[in-house]
């Protein structure tokens, strides 16, 4: 099956802090499906607090920046442009949290007294996989094209291989997954090509339990 390089955001992206700050009354509008526990909402409000070195209330890409494990992964940018949508500039901690809940590991027991009927969770497998196909999927037409890949391509290998060799890998990687022949590969082709893959072991930080 193709290898995706997917990236894993491990705890020193978020490297809880000692709690010093008390939540703001806003912190905690999220809605059910983005829930986590109080203590690790805690830590996040202090992380969030120790981005936000002068006090503006709100995180810039630039703050985001600081993250050590994201400013070495070589698809940092894209994971940063996710927590800014629609071209939006500040982040402010409810929009924090809510990307962050995709990483929050699943709890088994959770998951299967879930009702169906009830929106999926942001941490389920299919939304850590959606997380990461929007990584690739830098149009948002709901394909990853071989150019896309290609340029996936190039921020994870740099220069240790030739542009030859890239092409091969990402027509190798889009031709594997690719069912149905259209050049591209969809979510659910996406989806597909990594279901051996331990999707919670590489998208999921521990202090979101």
């Amino acid at each position: 099956s193709p290898s995706w390089g997917l990236p894993r955001l491990g705890p020193g992206c978020l490297a809880p802090l000692l709690s010093r700050h008390p939540l703001p009354r806003r912190a905690w509008i999220l809605s059910p499906d983005e829930e986590v526990s109080q203590a690790s909402l805690r830590r996040l409000y202090d992380r969030f607090q120790a981005l936000d070195r002068t006090g503006k209330g709100y995180l810039s890409r630039l703050d985001l920046q600081q993250i050590g494990a994201l400013a070495v992964n070589p698809l940092g940018d894209r994971i940063i442009d996710s927590f800014f949508p629609d071209g939006s500039l500040r982040l402010d901690f409810p929009g924090f949290v809510r990307v962050l809940a995709h990483f929050r590991p699943v709890d088994e027991e959770e998951e299967g007294n879930r009702d169906p009927k009830e929106p999926e969770p942001l941490n389920s497998r299919m939304n850590k996989l959606r997380f990461a196909f929007q990584l690739y999927d830098l149009d948002r037409d709901g394909k990853i094209s071989r150019h896309e890949m290609l340029q996936a391509l190039r921020l994870m290998v740099g220069v240790q291989v030739t542009e030859e060799q890239l092409e091969s890998i990402a027509d190798r990687t889009v031709q594997e997954a690719d069912e149905d022949g259209d050049g591209a590969v969809s979510f659910l082709e996406f989806a597909k090509s990594l279901e051996k893959m331990n999707i919670e072991q590489k998208m999921s930080i521990r202090i979101l339990k």
